[in-house]
């Protein structure tokens, strides 16, 4: 079962906007798709909470006392992470992880705090069987923020697999348990031509 884990240690940078998104995708696809959260704010538990049963379903951990566990029927699991991840919560997520996305805003505090992540991931004993990249998010194009985000990326050994822009269609969507796949392909053509590299990466 593939385990798609979305993790940075820098709060806000858009981790729960890339999860849900990526769970739309795969069960648009027909996957059996179960959306973790480890974040104490819940944000993906709370925007399932929000999506209609007419839609491909999506669904999150199945509890039984005090086990908890992926659906039956889950082909594919897709872990929001909190910030700060680190310690035993971190050892954990590396341990089932087969592929790790890491989200970053164009801001030098993102770019702090990925570059330390992003190290320490490299160096972990795990890393070489897990897959690694990055996606830009909230990407404005033509800015000095997103040139720098650029030039620091390209230092990096590690793929950037998708520049996201900064729009309002990942906010209005999310509103209503909704991902770019869920709606009219013409309301969100730019936005699904930015993801096709990372789909790409995803389901290959």
């Amino acid at each position: 079962m593939p385990v798609i884990v979305i993790a940075n240690p820098k709060g806000g940078v858009g981790k729960s906007t890339l999860a849900t998104n990526i769970a739309g995708l795969l069960a648009r696809q027909g996957h059996g798709v179960m959306l973790g959260d480890i974040d104490r704010q819940q944000s993906a538990r709370q925007w399932l909470s929000l999506r209609s049963p007419s839609l491909p379903p999506i669904r999150g951990w199945e509890v039984e006392g005090s086990v908890v566990r992926p659906p039956r029927g889950a082909t594919h699991v897709v872990l929001d992470t909190p910030a700060s991840l680190q310690g035993k919560a971190l050892e954990t997520v590396l341990a089932i992880a087969d592929r790790l996305l890491v989200p970053l805003q164009p801001s030098l505090f993102d770019i702090q705090a990925t570059h330390a992540f992003v190290q320490a991931l490299r160096a972990h004993p795990r890393a070489p069987r897990i897959a690694l990249g990055l996606v830009g998010m909230r990407v404005k194009e033509r800015t000095q923020s997103n040139e720098r985000l650029q030039e620091y990326l390209a230092t990096l050994p590690v793929p950037v697999l998708a520049w996201l822009r900064d729009t309002q269609n990942y906010v209005q969507l999310a509103a209503h348990g909704l991902t770019l796949w869920d709606v009219a392909p013409s309301r969100v053509e730019r936005d699904l031509e930015q993801w096709q590299p990372l789909k790409e990466w995803l389901t290959r």
